[in-house]
């Protein structure tokens, strides 16, 4: 469960990348940086949905994992396992 608590705090942190401001400065923003400040936003959004869409995949495969029951095995040896 620690892993999707992981999962959700890194999607809030991708979320505050995504609401910034793509640039901050009032100068002449060279294409460059507006693009690479862009592409950033883009990256951040389509990480956080892809981290949402695998937490929410794991949470269904965690509700329906039936309860494992530890049974115990009898002891066979290499030959025993061979002969069936």
């Amino acid at each position: 469960m620690s892993i999707i608590q992981a999962g959700q705090a890194a999607v809030q942190e991708l979320i505050k990348v995504a609401k910034e401001a793509i640039v901050d400065s009032g100068e002449d923003i060279s294409a460059d940086r507006l693009k690479n400040a862009a592409a950033t936003k883009k990256l951040a959004i389509f990480d956080a949905f892809e981290i949402l869409k695998r937490i929410e995949d794991e949470e269904v495969l965690l509700k329906e994992k039936p309860k494992e029951k530890k049974e115990k095995k009898a002891f066979s040896g290499f030959a025993e396992g061979r002969s069936k």
